[in-house]
């Protein structure tokens, strides 16, 4: 005797196939998402993190540098560090 009915066995190959087509959907609108984000955001120039961190690191040497010359002019004129 037959446990499962032809009926359920096609239901459920049916769900599976529908689980199978969303899933494939979400993917589809995923990438479809990123690929819009990623134009949205070149056509405005903004920068990178990894942009952002290497030009900060410049400025901070920089200032570094600043603060450093600042100090030898001072001790070369022997005069008291200017108020910045």
């Amino acid at each position: 005797m037959q446990t499962r009915s032809k009926f359920f066995d096609d239901m459920s190959q049916l769900m599976t196939n529908a689980m199978g087509v969303a899933q494939g959907a979400k993917t589809e609108a995923e990438t479809a998402m990123k690929g819009f984000v990623d134009r949205w955001m070149a056509d405005r120039n903004f920068v990178t993190r990894d942009e952002f961190d290497a030009v900060r690191a410049m400025a901070q040497k920089a200032r570094e540098e600043n603060d450093a010359l600042l100090a030898r002019i001072v001790a070369l004129e022997g005069k008291s560090k200017p108020k910045v």
